[in-house]
């Protein structure tokens, strides 16, 4: 599938109702099937933005390195490329702007270019909050800085993100990986891939949606489910079939996620009282 073509989406659904199923809500975050990495495990030993990273070790406890399960993993020179300042540098930006103050200076992380999704979350219990994101390779720094905003201002499932609840958010950054087109509609792993679909709806019009590796495992469903969740999500009001499913293209890809809440964000030094 050609990923130059794609448009900022959304990485979920606030509700969806699914055949052979009961009714489940796209408002979790976790999965078993995936391997999870506490900050700073895998980085050098360079200071982030003031803040030694053996410090953030013991401070940001709850900030965590997700990487899709499988065989493959990302390695730059050694390192794994999403990091926990990638979410303080959104939380910086989200701050910024709704106190319209000047910008965050520009962040320490590498700026190479990859697809990325930026997901707010709020409350313990995490509900999702805001999530977009591009399969376009961005540099990094713009692409978070402009999906970051984005996420939290222009997902129209959502009223914007307002001031007063920024205590209560967590922010997660899913960097995209290892694209590879699919055989056909089963060909990939739960827990492992996260999909793209492109199909046409009942009016023969042409169609994409996205779920990330975490959205099937942390609902229970099984591949069927998760295809025809996204069907629906996409914009499909016809009557899914096996024909449907099996005209499907589909892309698999993987992904490294790093997960922080305001409490990390603060503890870290990053919030500006004005």
């Amino acid at each position: 599938m050609d990923r130059s073509a794609s448009v900022p989406t959304c990485c979920g659904a606030k509700k969806q109702k699914l055949n052979h199923s009961c009714d489940r809500t796209l408002d979790s975050a976790g999965s078993n099937h995936q391997c999870v990495v506490h900050s700073g495990s895998k980085t050098n030993g360079h200071q982030v933005n003031g803040v030694d990273k053996s410090a953030m070790n013991g401070a940001c406890c709850s900030a965590a390195l997700v990487v899709s399960a499988g065989p493959s993993r990302s390695v730059i020179a050694g390192c794994l490329v999403a990091h926990p300042e990638m979410g303080l540098y959104c939380f910086d930006v989200l701050y910024s702007h709704l106190h319209r103050a000047d910008p965050p200076r520009h962040p320490k992380f590498p700026n190479d270019r990859f697809p990325l999704f930026v997901t707010w979350w709020i409350g313990k219990d995490k509900k999702l909050r805001g999530c977009m994101g591009t399969f376009d390779s961005v540099h990094l720094h713009t692409g978070l800085r402009e999906y970051a905003i984005t996420s939290a201002f222009k997902d129209s499932r959502f009223p914007p993100v307002k001031k007063d609840e920024i205590p209560e958010l967590h922010v997660s950054v899913s960097i995209l990986l290892h694209f590879e087109d699919g055989n056909h509609f089963l060909d990939w792993e739960i827990g492992v891939h996260g999909i793209r679909i492109e199909f046409f709806n009942e009016k023969g019009s042409r169609k994409t949606a996205t779920y990330l590796p975490e959205v099937a495992p942390s609902q229970g469903w099984d591949k069927h489910q998760t295809i025809d969740s996204l069907l629906r999500k996409g914009g499909f009001k016809g009557n899914v079939t096996d024909d449907v499913r099996k005209s499907i293209r589909l892309t698999r890809y993987q992904s490294e996620k790093i997960s922080i809440s305001f409490d990390d964000y603060v503890t870290l030094g990053k919030a500006v009282t004005r």
